[in-house]
């Protein structure tokens, strides 16, 4: 059977089916943007970047549980734990952690491999250890935390395209992935500022003094995010139809949300999260439905 069939066919084991069904629940219970987006994507596309997202989030949980009894030592090793469990099932196509059982099914699949694990495990596992960054670091961490996911994404994007084309439009369409990960992440670390400085005790951006945040900052920040934003949205009419509305409302989710801190005083920025109201989501998702921006 072709990795196109297999990919679309139903979930081929019960065990299978719970490993998917507990991925879906993670994103659900943590993220309400990307759940918006995600149910834009059609079947089984939805079930394959939930199944990444998912890991994504439980490794993220770990560095970033504010629990104070977890210690840098635990969760170094719960990292290393996680890591060598993805390593394993994509060998093996199995796990004994649900949302890794996951995570391999569309692994195996759509052709992600440990050139893209890797890279996110040593981004998550920075937090342990790297509080200020400088350009180096960020932008190592910023490829392992986000671009890779982008990538992984567009992976599972593609699965519906001939294996014969699949890895040319993935070669294609690649660096608009790249970009649009690396947005979305510096979009919020921007909108974090306060909970990275004060509660984690993080500052990504290289050279920011946070105690003095000033809107000339804000504004090299946000050039920089609209450049890369402006580089994916170049690239999103050639994605595949089941995963373009998706995309496209992500990306005007997070565009919205550049303006808004672009309109939002430094000041206020360094003290709380600015946020996209719901009902403004629901029109940029009504434009991507119509066919406008939203």
């Amino acid at each position: 059977m072709s990795p196109i069939l297999a990919s679309r066919r139903p979930a081929a084991s019960l065990y299978d089916e719970v490993s998917e069904g507990s991925a879906a629940v993670v994103i659900r219970r943590y993220s309400s943007s990307f759940g918006l987006a995600s149910r834009l994507l059609a079947k089984p596309v939805r079930t394959q970047v939930c199944n990444v997202y998912a890991l994504v989030r439980v490794a993220d949980e770990i560095v970033d549980n504010p629990d104070p009894a977890l210690t840098h030592d635990q969760r170094d090793r719960m990292l290393t734990t996680l890591q060598e469990d993805v390593h394993q099932a994509l060998v093996s196509g199995y796990s004994a952690n649900l949302v890794v059982h996951a995570f391999a099914r569309t692994a195996i699949a759509a052709g992600i491999g440990t050139d893209l694990v890797d890279p996110f495990f040593t981004s998550m596992r920075m937090d342990l250890t790297t509080t200020v960054h400088d350009r180096a670091s960020f932008d190592t961490y910023v490829y392992g935390s986000a671009e890779v996911v982008g990538l992984m994404c567009l992976r599972a994007f593609l699965l519906e395209r001939p294996a014969a084309v699949r890895d040319r439009d993935y070669a294609r369409l690649a660096p608009g992935a790249q970009r649009l990960g690396a947005a979305f992440q510096k979009v919020n670390f921007l909108r974090d500022l306060a909970e990275d400085h004060d509660t984690l005790h993080r500052c990504y951006f290289p050279g920011l003094d946070v105690e003095r945040f000033t809107d000339a900052d804000r504004d090299r920040i946000l050039d920089d995010i609209d450049a890369d934003l402006a580089a994916a949205a170049a690239v999103i009419p050639d994605l595949p139809a089941s995963s373009r509305r998706a995309v496209h409302v992500a990306h005007a989710v997070f565009a919205e949300l550049s303006a808004r801190l672009r309109s939002t005083p430094a000041a206020e920025i360094r003290r709380a999260r600015v946020r996209v109201p719901d009902p403004v989501k629901l029109r940029l998702v009504a434009g991507a439905f119509y066919g406008g921006r939203g």
